[in-house]
């Protein structure tokens, strides 16, 4: 795959994110969550692009030394192709220059697929929440990492 643009995410870019995120999740954010997170001083939002179309997000939290992820989605079209380990890997080394030592993130405890990527950047388990997601209800695994 050509090289990626990764970039911080604006208000223009709201409409093809959503087009992402409905398809991605069975209860997507809304548009107003991902212009607060754009505004949000302790937050970072990028977006990847490829041959000027929108292919992926990502938004993070942090506060002194911790941070929390709170959506990462790749086009159907791109994943499987490296979009959202280079997505990750720039804001781990954006935390890492704020002083960020460890990162926190939920994921549905039926998505295999997700939890083999985290563990990739060496996530692992650290414990349940019970009914966290809905449509369908489910337990969040909550995963946690070092920066």
């Amino acid at each position: 795959m050509p090289e990626l643009i990764i970039r911080d995410m604006q208000e223009g870019d709201i409409p093809a994110i959503m087009e992402i995120e409905r398809s991605s999740f069975s209860t997507p954010w809304s548009d107003i969550s991902f212009l607060s997170e754009i505004y949000k001083k302790n937050g970072i939002s990028r977006i990847a692009l490829y041959e000027e179309k929108l292919i992926g997000y990502i938004c993070v939290n942090y506060v002194l030394h911790e941070a929390h992820l709170l959506n990462l989605a790749v086009h159907e079209d791109f994943r499987r192709r490296g979009v959202g380990t280079i997505l990750l890997n720039e804001i781990l080394k954006e935390l890492k220059k704020k002083g960020c030592v460890f990162m926190y993130l939920e994921v549905r405890v039926s998505n295999a697929g997700a939890q083999g990527f985290y563990e990739q950047f060496e996530f692992s388990a650290a414990s349940r929440r019970k009914k966290y997601y809905a449509n369908p209800d489910e337990d969040a695994l909550l995963m946690m990492g070092r920066i």
